[in-house]
């Protein structure tokens, strides 16, 4: 007697075994990010040095328009120094929140094949945001001894707030990928987000000139916090870092990172369905 079994592929229930299988899936992980690195600099013309040339001519310009124009202050600090500090860690965020929110829709023929933990997708786009972070960050390193401005012992704490900008960029990525798959309208409002928060964030300019008053209300934008911490570690200078304002940011940000999970997870038997 013949039999038919259909047999059905779903994720484990408790949040244990998701971790296991995330675990047990690390290799299509490590996949999925070096096809994407491929990916981006195949058959370019510069290659890898577009991941430099961006957080540099943005540089170029705002110092032109933000300093020479505008006078506005740099605290004691070479402004073209000041400005790819705070260039670093928003070009990190911004590319790996472009890259996460779209990667469940660009991945879309594997999603709807085969169970892993879909976590992965997101998270593997990581990795070549942070590839670009460690190109430019030696261009950071040859415009301080050309300024002859050389950091303290605060840059020993910059993978600090490196990892504060990762969990940033994780935690939105994550929500806005859900919301990506039944809602495509995402794919079009993530860049101008990203151009949005460019200009309110203290990238061209020091948030020292916000005043007083305004300063805990203005760190309610999480990437103030992790722009300012940025520049603590490279300059030193307590100018650049408002305290209070940091501890915000990091609640804000460990928020944003446990509800896109919690929001990811409880949308993830769903997106095969809907995509």
């Amino acid at each position: 007697m013949n039999e038919k079994f259909d047999l059905i592929l779903e994720p484990g229930g408790g949040i244990r075994h998701y971790w296991r299988d995330i675990w047990k899936y690390r290799e299509l992980f490590f996949f999925l990010a070096w096809r994407d690195i491929l990916v981006r600099y195949k058959q370019t013309a510069i290659g890898i040095a577009w991941s430099v040339l961006r957080p540099f001519l943005t540089m170029v310009v705002f110092t032109i328009v933000f300093n020479k124009l505008a006078k506005l202050p740099s605290d004691g600090i070479p402004y073209p120094v000041m400005v790819y500090a705070a260039m670093l860690p928003w070009q990190f965020f911004a590319n790996t929140l472009a890259e996460s929110s779209n990667s469940l829709i660009d991945n879309q023929n594997l999603l709807t094949k085969v169970y892993f933990p879909r976590l992965v997708m997101p998270a593997s786009s990581v990795i070549v945001s942070l590839i670009d972070f460690f190109i430019s960050l030696v261009i950071l390193a040859g415009l301080m001894l050309w300024y002859g401005f050389l950091p303290d012992w605060h840059v020993i704490l910059l993978p600090l707030f490196l990892f504060q900008a990762l969990l940033f960029a994780f935690g939105c990525g994550l929500w806005i990928s859900a919301l990506n798959v039944q809602y495509r309208d995402f794919r079009y409002v993530v860049p101008f987000l990203i151009q949005f928060g460019l200009y309110i964030s203290p990238v061209g300019f020091s948030s020292s000139i916000v005043p007083e008053q305004w300063r805990m209300f203005y760190a309610f934008n999480p990437m103030v916090g992790v722009i300012e911490g940025f520049r603590w570690a490279i300059t030193g200078k307590e100018a650049m870092i408002y305290w209070p304002g940091f501890l915000l940011s990091l609640v804000l940000i460990g928020m944003i990172l446990t509800s896109g999970f919690w929001w990811f997870r409880r949308m993830e038997r769903t997106f095969a369905d809907v995509v």
